[in-house]
């Protein structure tokens, strides 16, 4: 069976997958060329050999406009409600030869329409014989604004450097400022008509979209807002996009079986963010690998972010060690920060054995409980964890009618089962027998139907393959538009 192995005992960012990813590819230089074609606004991609810990392995560097986003993807998600944003963005330039270094933080604060600017201007000139500090403080009553402008210039030798335009107009209290900064956001809408123009499969597509609603519903539940309201910042957003987007079609090129994920290492500490100083794990990405097996570690920082979290949580057939398997290619996905241990994820692409596993049956007789008992006994075994529950008509002792009732479950959870039989049969007996099973492989895939989602179970292995609808889901439709099972399954596959 052709198994993905994921090992993200270092965390996991999109870039980082996709980084992983790609290395296992035989024709590297032909899927960036592929990808770029794509024309996502302002994207372009390129790989770097990055070494992390001795270790070297690739790192895709996204630029937007020329320019690489950090690593930190929590900082592009904000909130949004009758207008309200919040936004924290720092930036640092530095000019050698040009004599200037400029530092801006602008924090912005919207509630309602209201306004709140804060801006830091210092000019120092020397062989100027000149220094000046200016600050600007603008007080608007009615209108709800206030400003404060600091700005940090410094020349030397007398060269200037830096202009900045700022324009002001003041119309019976109204205040209108207009900065060279411009802040655009995007919401889901916007991110579907950019998924939706792309030159990629309906599968790639949809499996796009699929992440980005499990990012959007983590921010939502984590602000408590509807998805409707979170937006994306809009730089952030196309390196996401291309993160996920590379992700997809990787995964659709490669075509694994299975896809197993090592657990989370998620790190530890605080992480700033657009709301403030939180824990990590963030908020949101806490949010999206419930039920997944994380752990803090003694690293200090953030190792997982939201888009790296959807996408394990998206593809993952399986989170836990790593299975038997013959590797063919392997993959070093690296990040862009330093810590003490390499920070990478490692992709291993090979054939798993079959799968094979031991069971215990647990078996007992009784001749004097009702069809009605057994049934309900029969459903607080399934409800236990029992893998099969089936009984047999057996002649007992004194020539009575009986029923044999077998219980078949993993190891773990013996005592609880072997309690419940008690517990629900008129039993003073159980035997336990250990029985091998060879088992086919089992996945599941969502297809979308004019009616509804309807689940594809697919098992492998042992030179086999079968599919099959879940019945519950077909049986849904086939009730609601009052048609045969059979003519559901024909919809389906038309």
């Amino acid at each position: 069976m052709k198994t993905l192995y994921l090992d993200c005992s270092m965390g996991a960012a999109g870039d980082m997958l996709a980084s992983a990813l790609m290395e296992l590819l035989p024709e590297q230089d032909s899927f960036i060329e592929r990808f770029n074609a794509l024309s996502i606004p302002k994207v372009v991609i390129e790989k770097e050999k990055s070494v992390k810990c001795g270790i070297t392995g690739t790192h895709i560097s996204v630029k937007v406009d020329d320019v690489e986003e950090d690593d930190n993807m929590y900082e592009h998600y904000h909130e949004h409600e009758n207008g309200d944003h919040v936004h924290e963005h720092e930036h640092h330039h530095e000019h050698e030869n040009g004599d200037h270094v400029h530092e801006h933080e602008h924090h912005h604060e919207h509630e309602n329409g209201d306004h709140v600017h804060e801006h830091e201007h210092h000019h120092e000139h020397e062989n100027g014989d000149h220094v000046h500090e200016h600050e600007h403080h603008h007080e608007h009553e009615n209108e709800d604004h206030v400003h404060e402008h600091e700005h940090h210039h410094e020349h030397e030798n007398g060269d200037r450097v830096h202009e900045h335009e700022h324009h002001h107009e003041h119309e019976n209290g109204n205040h209108v400022h207009e900065h060279e900064h411009h802040h655009h956001h995007t919401s889901m809408y916007d991110i579907e008509h950019i998924v939706s123009c792309l030159d990629v499969s309906e599968k790639v597509k949809k499996d796009v979209l699929a992440v980005y609603n499990l990012i959007a519903e983590a921010e939502s539940h984590a602000h408590g807002k509807p998805v409707t309201k979170i937006h994306f910042h809009e730089v952030g957003t196309m390196d996401a996009i291309a993160d996920v987007t590379m992700v997809c079609m990787l995964m659709e090129e490669l075509a694994p079986d299975k896809i197993i994920v090592s657990p989370v290492h998620v790190g530890s500490g605080q992480v700033k963010c657009a709301h403030g100083i939180l824990p990590v794990p963030a908020p949101a990405t806490a949010y999206i690998l419930k039920d997944v097996p994380i752990y803090g570690g003694k690293i200090n920082g953030e190792l997982c972010t939201p888009t790296g979290a959807a996408l394990l949580k998206y593809f993952a057939n399986d989170f836990g060690g790593m299975p038997v398997m013959k590797t063919h290619a392997i993959g070093y996905g690296m990040g862009k920060k330093d810590f003490e241990a390499a920070n990478c994820v490692r992709a291993m692409l090979g054939e798993a054995e079959d799968k094979t596993d031991v069971v215990l049956e647990l078996s007992c007789n009784v001749d004097d409980m009702t069809a009605e008992e057994i049934s309900f006994a029969t459903e607080k075994f399934f409800d236990g964890g029992a893998l099969e529950v089936y009984t047999i008509p057996i002649g007992m002792k004194k020539t009575r009618p009986g029923t044999l009732i077998r219980v078949m479950c993993i190891e773990d959870i013996k005592e609880k089962m072997i309690e419940l039989i008690f517990k629900y049969t008129s039993t003073i007996g159980v035997r336990e027998s250990e029985t091998k099973r060879y088992v086919l492989d089992r996945k599941i895939e969502k297809i979308e139907s004019p009616y509804g989602e309807v689940r594809k179970k697919i098992s492998s292995g042992y030179g086999v393959k079968r599919c099959k609808y879940e019945y519950e889901d077909l049986a849904h439709i086939a009730r609601e538009q009052n048609i045969s099972i059979e003519d559901v399954k024909k919809m389906i596959e038309e």
